[in-house]
Order: structure tokens, then sequence, then C-alpha cells
């Protein structure tokens, strides 16, 4: 089938089209050999291609692609086609006999009002109402997503069918199924990122540690000819001047002496010192006194230090200091003279600790922070904890606590910069309260005197430590400390039977 396609003033469009063998009865064309071409000039038609059966004998549908703008109009003779971009309209007709007009785009106009006056009287087909009928319902149904529920459920207990939002509300649950997905994968996210956060946090306070206590070790090395002395544990046990005689009541019950001392040192790794400093005039009858007292006994550990009450913060940040540039030991132990101990018992306490790299072990208390001056336990610097009557951060009891190696090292290390409270338990508790350190609550350092300590004594639970909280040690110590021994120690051969 030749089509011919003249626009006026563009040249002239033709296209062969080869009919198949069952397209011959529809059309009353002969097919012809030739192959289909089309031939136009350029930019006016791309392409053209037959679609579906003729609604009628002796006519084609024909759809012209790829032209922006064009519109077809089937006919039973005739497709008419109008070109926005062009000034020029034109007639398709089908046969080779058939005239091929030109026109301009008023007469094409008017050959569209003309046809569409002709459809309009004629009557509609049964077959193509229904079908629009149809066509309705179901865009209907897609625009609105409801569909009728056929059969009664026993969720509707037997009631009419009704309408139910099944598309939009499977698409709402498949929404927040993923909202949900995506918020348990977000939590999931920051949690493991807080996780990894918290661990660089002890990474690195693990590494300023290890710094802490390279550079300590460096400086204990450049001060001294030797290497340092292994240990277990160092006690320094806190004493004074006038305090000869509570010195002398340990040397009577719990503390070794002479030989004993030096083979607890040896076999067993537990150093025990009196620690003390010097007296305000350094050489005078107070040093003499002490120098006579440790070329007898050999138990003291003398600090560059000048003795007072007051300064009891500063002497114990100088003792952690010089014991740890001394021994090379796992735990450090604070101690007072009037406070009774099971040496044993302590070591057996430390030594489940002992894999803790940084611990702070003693009896753990919050006691109110005092403002008024005259007060036995004031506190200058009370406004720094906050309102009256607000209490003290968590920190072990001062009779009696012990700090691993890497705390004392830290201690030595940042001695100058630490800051010294009034109360020396405070000001250690100060130390360590914003590092990386496991802060162990022991109440067995902390029993009471007899009958409680003797109590659990007999229980076989022999305590650390006994004092009276009312007198901040063993009331009237010099008088009492042997009793104490007799009911609540914890036999001579206790210290010498724990294998570490």
């Amino acid at each position: 089938m030749v089509w011919n396609v003249e626009l006026q003033g563009l040249g002239t469009c033709t296209r062969v089209e080869t009919l198949m063998p069952d397209e011959l009865n529809e059309t009353g064309h002969d097919a012809r050999a030739s192959p289909s071409h089309v031939s136009c000039p350029k930019h006016v038609i791309l392409a053209f291609r037959r679609i579906g059966s003729p609604r009628s004998p002796g006519s084609l549908g024909v759809l012209i692609e790829e032209i922006p703008g064009v519109q077809v109009y089937p006919s039973d003779h005739v497709l008419l086609l109008f070109q926005e971009t062009l000034h020029q309209g034109a007639f398709i007709t089908t046969g080779s006999e058939s005239g091929v007009a030109a026109t301009n785009a008023q007469g094409l106009a008017d050959a569209s009002r003309e046809r569409a006056q002709e459809n309009a009287g004629k009557p509609l087909p049964g077959k193509f109402i229904l079908a629009l009928c149809m066509s309705s319902f179901l865009a209907g149904s897609l625009f609105t997503g409801r569909t009728w529920t056929a059969h009664p459920s026993p969720e509707t207990d037997g009631q009419m069918p009704t309408i139910r939002d099944d598309m939009p509300m499977q698409d709402c649950d498949h929404k927040r199924k993923l909202v949900e997905e995506q918020s348990g994968d977000i939590a999931e996210e920051v949690t493991r990122t807080r996780q990894v956060i918290k661990s660089l946090e002890k990474t690195m306070s693990k590494l300023e540690t290890d710094l802490a206590v390279a550079h300590t070790s460096q400086h204990g090395a450049s001060s001294s000819n030797h290497s340092l002395e292994k240990a277990f544990v160092v006690i320094g046990i806190n004493t004074a001047f006038s305090s000869k005689r509570r010195r002398d009541s340990l040397r009577q019950t719990w503390l070794p002496r002479g030989e004993k001392l030096k083979k607890l040192e040896k076999e067993k790794g537990v150093v025990v010192r009196f620690v003390i400093g010097h007296s305000t005039t350094p050489g005078g009858v107070l040093d003499r006194a002490i120098d006579a007292e440790d070329a007898k006994h050999h138990d003291f550990l003398r600090l560059d230090h000048v003795e007072g009450y007051h300064e009891l913060s500063s002497k114990t940040r100088l003792y952690f200091s010089a014991a740890a540039s001394t021994w090379d030991a796992d735990f450090y132990v604070k101690v007072d003279d009037d406070v009774h101990l099971n040496p044993g018992t302590l070591v057996s306490t430390l030594a489940r600790y002992r894999s803790k790299p940084r611990i702070y072990i003693g009896c753990m208390k919050s006691g109110p922070v005092l403002s008024l001056k005259g007060e036995k336990y004031h506190e200058p610097e009370f406004w720094k904890f906050g309102e009256e009557g607000n209490k003290y951060f968590r920190h072990a009891t001062g009779q009696l606590y012990a700090v691993s190696r890497d705390l004392a090292s830290y201690i030595a290390a940042n001695s100058p910069i630490l800051h010294r409270y009034a109360n020396e338990d405070v000001s250690v508790g100060a130390w360590f309260i914003g590092l990386e350190v496991d802060h162990v609550d022991e109440r067995s350092m902390c029993c009471g005197t007899p009958p409680d300590c003797a109590q659990k004594a007999e229980a076989g639970n022999a305590c650390v430590a006994s004092f009276d909280w009312s007198c901040s040690g063993v009331c009237r110590s010099v008088e009492r400390m042997k009793e104490i021994h007799r009911r609540c120690g914890e036999g001579d051969g206790a210290l010498w039977d724990v294998h570490l």
C-alpha cells in the first residue's frame, strides 16, 4: 500500500507498506512485493506504523511517532493530521488512485469541525458504552484503593461486608515497619558508637596513666643507681613524733619485728614501714629521737615533709610518691597507727584484685561538707562542693585504704598539681574522681572493735582492720590494742600461709 502525504511548501512524503496475507481480506488491497520505506524531507515525519485492525473496510489506523504535537483522527477513509509546530496541514488518504489534496491550516481546521459534527449525530455502540463503564469502575477502584469483602469473616461476626482500606493500611504498615527498622538500626549504631567512644576514653586514660608511670620510672631510675625492689604490697603506717607508744603497741601485736620483718619482705613481698617527715627544726630533738628508733627497728620511711596535723594531704601525697619510687609493688596501703590490722587478711583481699590496673579499695563513704569554722573536720573550700548541706563525693575513709601501682605512679607523676583539701581522705578521693578508676567498697576494712570484730573472727571471717568510728581509730589504742589483737587477730601463721 502506498501512502502519499503532501505538505504545502515542505515537499512530499511517500511510504510504501507491505501487507501480510492475513490483512488482504480486511483492506481489500493487494500486497506489494516492494519493501516498506519512507521518503520525507528532513525533520518532517520520522516514522509511520500500522496499529490494530481497521474499524471498517477501506480504513486504516495510522500512528505517526516521535513527532511532538501530532494528533491522529481516524475516519472511514481519511486520517487527519495536525502539527502544532507547522503552519500547514495535510490529508492522508488510502488507496493508490486517490488524489492527494493539499490545504492550508484554515482548511484543515474546517474539515476537523465538519467531521466532529458528523460524529456527534451518531449513537455510540453498546459495547463501547459497556467498556467505558468498566474502565471507569476500575479507574475508581485504583484511585480510592478500596476493595469489597465478599464474605463475612469471624472478625465481622457475620455482619454485612464492609469497605476496608487494605492497600493504604498495608502501605502504611510497610512504611511503619521500615521506619521502625531504620530507627532500630540507628539506635544500634548510636549504642555501638557510644561503646567505641567509651572504649577510646578508657584507652586514652590508660595511656595517660602509663605515660605517668613511665615518667615516674624514668625519674626514679635517673635519681638512683639501683633498680626498684619488687614487692606485692607496701604498707605505710602514718605516725607522728608524739606517737611512740602507739608504734610500740603495734610492734607488740600485729607488726612483725626485726628478722621477721625482713623475712616477710623477702619471702612474701610485704613491706611495712612507719611513715614520718621531719620537724620544723631539722636535726632537732624530735628528729634525733626518730633516728634512734629507726636504728633499732629499721621500720621507718622518712619523708621530706614538715610534720603537722593540717598537712596530712601533703604527707599522703609524698608518701605514695616516695613508696612508688622505692618499691615496685602491686599495691600501696595507707593505714593509721591507731588501727588494728590483720596483714594476712589484707594481703588475701588485695590478691583478689590483682588483675585490675587502676583500683582504689577501702570503706567508701560520703560524709557532709562542714562549713562552720571551729569544727574538727571543717572544710575551708566548702563552697566548691555546692550548696550548704551537700555531701562529699564517694571516697575511702582515711583510717585504711589501698591503691594499685598505676594510681600510686599517677600521684607521683602529678604531685605538684594535685589539689590538697583540708581532709586527707577527701583529697585522695578527689585525685581519682575524674579518672577511670575502680572504686571498691570493702567493708571488712572498717570493722568495729569487739564485739564486732571478735564475732566475725570466731565465725572464721577475720576482718582486715578494726577501729572505733567515734574516735576515727581505736579509742585508747595503746591500752586496748593487745586485747583487740587477742580477740580479733587472725593468728600468727595466717600471713605466712598466704599464697600469692
